[in-house]
């Protein structure tokens, strides 16, 4: 079993990879998000430093914002959370065909 200090050293650093990739600023992030602005930024840098963790439905939210599926903030595998990130941009039919090839193998 993982931690929570682990857990929340994953969450940050998949967090603020996600946030990279869309390149934008944590305050950006947690307004979207539907934090206040005033305090948006400290909390995604939280977040991001593993300090706090968001509780679920924040991590939904933020996933939501981010364009990526829930599941990749707390995926410990690497290779899988990429695995997850790329699904997430799939369309369903291209989902239903990566599921169809994964069970052919």
């Amino acid at each position: 079993m993982v931690s929570p200090a682990k857990d929340n050293s994953l969450l940050a650093k998949r967090l603020k990879s996600a946030r990279e990739r869309l390149n934008i600023s944590q305050m950006e992030l947690g307004v979207r998000a539907g934090i206040d602005e005033f305090s948006a930024s400290a909390r995604i840098n939280q977040y991001e430093r593993g300090k706090h963790a968001p509780g679920f439905d924040t991590a939904k939210t933020l996933a939501k914002v981010l364009g990526i599926p829930t599941a990749y903030l707390y995926c410990e595998d690497e290779s899988l959370a990429e695995l997850i990130a790329t699904y997430g941009q799939l369309t369903a039919s291209q989902k239903k065909a990566l599921a169809q090839f994964a069970k052919s193998l």
